[in-house]
């Protein structure tokens, strides 16, 4: 009796690759069918597609098993001030808000003791910017101060010591090279600032990638990204380089929100040159204003704000390199833009940023996941 295999459907196409992905992840039923009259008599199937199949689908349940936990926010003592266009740092087992827009005082989070504890004052006004903690001590470059819509970059770099409790000013950076609104990231003990836009959310939107050495001051101009960006974070996962999300701000011309770019752009520090990741494996939610992070060996975005809806975006969606696929995370309990995400201890931190686009209302909460 004529026996014929059926593939899965997550074989034939990336279509019906996605939509069986999607049966999985929506806790759906999905089986082999086999044609044919009565009970199959020959069994020689095609053993090889089987196992396909079924591999799979254990990849499937694995990864929905890693994603059944949810977000939850903390109950910590103490007072943190509510704040958005800020950034979120890690030192050792303590959380640093820093910056936002007004001159925001640092406030500190104990993981351990389940406390905020104020911090120093801020020496100016900082926004839009993602901080990075270099030798135990917070970075700040790439920012903003002054008011909507023409913000103006901080020429220097900002450094906070978390032990004293002390700020210092520290290099300026390439004065033809100034923006705000930029990713900025670690590697190797170097420090990397990508794209951004000149003149606040006005006009100048730049694909530069610039180094710095904080062990001698000096800066290197590399190869620029192939989209230019505003309002992103950055990451490095496996040696590289991920810059995701963002916009082209353009409050010149009245189109400050709805130019999202999808597109994902990689850098390999080793022959610096970039690549784009196919548009098949464009971001999933468009957004800008959303944090980055490297976590689990994935890039992780989280929140951001559209001209799509009014509340910020909740949404949580990591790429695995590995598998070049993205991922479904739970979403946030409060959706939030402006702020950034850390991981401590294998566990994903955010705080504070504002609930709605644009300018508010102003969070202070943190939700934690797992």
């Amino acid at each position: 009796m004529p026996v014929r295999w059926h593939k899965p459907p997550g074989l034939r196409t990336e279509k019906n690759r996605k939509n069986f992905r999607g049966t999985g992840e929506r806790r759906a039923s999905h089986g082999i069918f086999i044609s044919g009259k009565g009970v199959p008599t020959n069994t020689s199937l095609n053993l090889r597609n089987m196992n396909r199949h079924f591999l799979l689908m254990a990849a499937l349940l694995t990864g929905a098993a890693a994603t059944a936990q949810q977000w939850h926010t903390l109950a910590p003592s103490g007072t943190v001030e509510k704040r958005h266009e800020n950034a979120l740092a890690v030192v050792s087992d303590r959380l640093y808000l820093l910056g936002g827009r007004g001159e925001r005082p640092v406030d500190e989070y104990d993981i351990a003791a389940n406390t905020w504890r104020p911090g120093a004052k801020a020496p100016m006004e900082m926004h839009h910017f993602q901080a990075v903690t270099f030798k135990d001590e917070i970075y700040v470059l790439g920012a903003f101060t002054g008011p909507y819509p023409h913000e103006t970059p901080i020429p220097d770099i900002h450094i906070y010591n978390p032990v004293k409790k002390e700020w210092r000013k520290g290099p300026a950076l390439p004065a033809d090279r100034l923006r705000g609104a930029a990713g900025v990231t670690v590697h190797n003990n170097r420090i990397y600032l990508v794209c951004g836009i000149q003149d606040g959310h006005w006009d100048g939107h730049v694909a530069w990638l610039d180094e710095f050495n904080p062990e001698t001051g000096a800066w290197k101009t590399l190869a620029d990204a192939p989209h230019a960006r505003d309002h992103l974070h950055a990451a490095v996962v496996d040696g590289k380089l991920y810059v995701a999300g963002g916009r082209l701000s353009s409050a010149k011309t009245g189109k400050v929100l709805n130019r999202t770019v999808g597109a994902v752009d990689v850098y390999d520090f080793r022959s610096n040159t970039w690549t784009t990741l196919d548009s098949t494996l464009n971001i999933p939610t468009k957004r800008a204003g959303a944090a980055a992070v490297a976590w689990d060996g994935k890039l992780v975005l989280l929140g951001g704000e559209s001209d799509r809806q009014v509340p910020a975006h909740s949404e949580v969606e990591a790429y695995d390199p590995r598998r070049r696929q993205w991922i479904t995370l739970p979403a946030l309990l409060q959706g939030r833009h402006g702020t950034g995400a850390v991981t401590h201890k294998r566990k994903l931190y955010i705080a504070a940023g504002s609930a709605n686009r644009g300018g508010g209302p102003e969070l202070g909460e943190v939700e934690v996941y797992p």
